[in-house]
């Protein structure tokens, strides 16, 4: 009873967040003034937004499925499609990681493999931090908002050599816990904090160290490959989602811009502080979109157009949750593939 109470208090507070943030947004919009910016609004480039959208989840769903292959599950790439786009079904509740647990599920029930699913899921969101956390401080470096966030010309360097140190120190970090070598001494070491936890944790932690050792030695290529197709679906693709959601609001700023600023709405993204990450990326894109003199009804606008990329693939979503429930409906004892 103690543990529902406390779901419902988390959920209580992530929709209080949530309120606080939109209101916060909405307060400063010119109303008038957003009406014209819906109605002079470039429509046509919605759907390359959802096309893009759709892109980058098949690319993350082929680099899972590399993943999972390497740890022994075999499943569809329409399965992973599903899981995906349940799972941002799911996260128009549950915020950032949080959702991932059903995604977890849904490979757990389709292998039979649940620690192997959950090491495979680490290290896919390991990688996708760490190349989006690149491309983001890559792109500080070279657009280097520091004069504007700052309000400082003579300190225009601070924000580059900040984000280079950072960017060194998150690919070289990376590095050392993938190698054999260097990464087999983190996973000691984290094997001997475990005997501090009870018998069953200490024994489900050890099985997730022992899967993810098998990733340090999956050798270079593998860690290139993943690697090379993480980078392409978040730069390429993701890009072209922001460039278009642009467009269509008519904002016009650095491509440099919307990537860094991309990159800081995925990290927030990942703190469970809101419902479905509203108010959170309004409050990111419309603040951070003004350093470059945007007004805020068409960043608000961009980040509505923004927001629909998660709800055509929760609509996707449905979609799936319709047909594998026809199926199990219909054959019980079949698996969603």
């Amino acid at each position: 009873m103690v543990i529902k109470w406390r779901q419902i208090a988390k959920v209580l507070v992530r929709i209080a967040v949530t309120t606080l943030l939109l209101v916060w947004v909405f307060r400063k919009i010119d109303f008038q003034q957003f009406r014209q910016t819906v109605e002079n609004a470039r429509w046509q480039y919605l759907i390359a937004v959802w096309g893009f959208t759709a892109i980058f989840f098949l690319i993350q769903s082929i680099s899972m499925q590399i993943i999972l292959k390497k740890q022994g599950c075999t499943v569809s790439l329409n399965t992973l499609l599903g899981a995906s786009a349940v799972t941002s079904l799911y996260s128009m509740i549950l915020p950032g990681i949080l959702s991932t647990g059903v995604k977890w599920y849904i490979l757990k029930k389709d292998t039979g493999k649940g620690l192997n699913v959950l090491s495979s899921m680490l290290y896919n969101q390991l990688a996708l931090f760490v190349v989006i956390t690149a491309i983001g401080l890559t792109a500080l470096i070279i657009t280097n908002p520091g004069p504007l966030l700052l309000r400082d010309t003579g300190n225009s360097w601070i924000v580059p050599t900040i984000s280079a140190i950072l960017l060194v120190s998150t690919v070289a970090l990376c590095v050392l816990l993938l190698n054999a070598r260097t990464g087999a001494r983190i996973t000691t070491g984290l094997s001997k904090l475990l005997r501090h936890f009870p018998g069953a944790a200490r024994q489900k932690g050890q099985e997730v160290l022992d899967q993810i050792a098998i990733f340090q030695n999956a050798g270079v290529w593998f860690h290139l490959k993943i690697a090379l197709l993480t980078l392409t679906a978040s730069l390429a693709i993701c890009v072209c989602v922001y460039a278009s959601a642009a467009k269509a609001a008519n904002i016009i700023v650095p491509v440099g811009v919307l990537v860094w600023v991309w990159a800081v709405v995925f990290a927030l993204g990942r703190i469970p502080i809101s419902v479905a990450n509203l108010g959170v990326r309004e409050v990111t894109v419309v603040g951070l979109l003004a350093l470059y003199g945007i007004d805020r009804p068409s960043a608000l606008l961009m980040s509505m157009i923004l927001f629909s990329c998660q709800v055509f693939m929760a609509m996707i979503g449905v979609a799936y949750q319709v047909v594998w429930a026809m199926r199990a409906k219909s054959h019980p004892n079949h698996q969603a593939n």
